[in-house]
């Protein structure tokens, strides 16, 4: 299993929006592809945002293709969301798993 960390810094006042994005269209959408087992939003306050770290689980580097393209470390940020974000990582870092305790 795979982990894919990706960081975005979001305009205190399209933080909301940002999240909502994540919750009505990204996430529904990799839950249509095949080897993505789950992901995580977290957030912190910022002194000029709002700090989001997403973090997406996959069966492996081929499922992240297809969210991705064949640059697998390549960030995803359609335009609309760029609108909402201060700063953001243009790369993203994978993990493998050396043990999970989740279910």
């Amino acid at each position: 299993m795979i982990a894919r960390h990706w960081r975005g810094l979001a305009k205190s006042d399209r933080a909301a929006d940002y999240e909502a994005h994540l919750r009505s269209e990204t996430f529904p959408a990799l839950r249509e592809l095949q080897g993505f087992l789950g992901g995580d939003i977290l957030r912190r306050r910022m002194d000029n945002g709002i700090e989001f770290l997403v973090i997406t689980r996959w069966a492996s580097l081929d499922a992240i293709k297809q969210f991705a393209g064949a640059d697998p470390e390549a960030a995803v940020v359609p335009p609309s969301a760029r609108a909402m974000m201060i700063d953001y990582d243009s790369r993203a870092k994978h993990y493998e798993f050396a043990e999970w305790t989740g279910r």
